[in-house]
């Protein structure tokens, strides 16, 4: 039923196509800890400068007790994250949609992450293509889940 989970080391490369995926298919990327550059960068770049991102003294006051990272970026880096596989450099021809996005647990910095990948369904879409639908969980190093979704991935078949 399906591969086993894979660790992918950063000499590992695939590119699969729709016929390649089978439901229960899982990857783990590499993982990534959370700097206070990161956080700082991010909130430049989407003007999201809440006090819980970037006021350390009122932070250290919310329920958190203390700075926590934005959801949206653990969420992009857990994109990006599995970008850095490449399972479908080549093949992948569009981000086609999320759903049920939970942030589950905070993040602090300082915090390493990994995100983990299981296909839950496959569905032909047409001649030459089909969508790909992955469980996304992006736990931190004490194994909490941090963020939980679905989406998927529109890619090429091989016919």
């Amino acid at each position: 039923m399906g591969r086993p989970r894979v660790a992918v080391s950063e000499e590992f490369r695939m590119s699969l196509f729709f016929e390649d995926f089978n439901i229960g298919q899982e990857w783990t990327t590499r993982s990534r800890t959370i700097t206070e550059a990161d956080v700082v960068q991010f909130a430049g770049l989407t003007g999201d400068y809440t006090y819980l991102h970037v006021d350390a003294v009122k932070a250290a006051a919310s329920p958190f007790g203390q700075r926590i990272a934005h959801g949206a970026m653990i969420f992009s880096y857990s994109v990006g994250l599995m970008t850095q596989l490449n399972v479908t450099e080549g093949t992948v021809l569009a981000f086609y949609g999320l759903d049920k996005l939970r942030f589950v647990k905070p993040t602090f910095l300082g915090d390493t992450i990994t995100a983990h990948k299981r296909v839950v369904a496959l569905e032909a879409r047409g001649e030459g293509r089909g969508v790909v639908t992955y469980e996304t969980t992006v736990t931190k190093q004490t194994g909490e889940v941090v963020l939980a979704y679905t989406d998927k991935v529109l890619v090429r078949a091989r016919s």
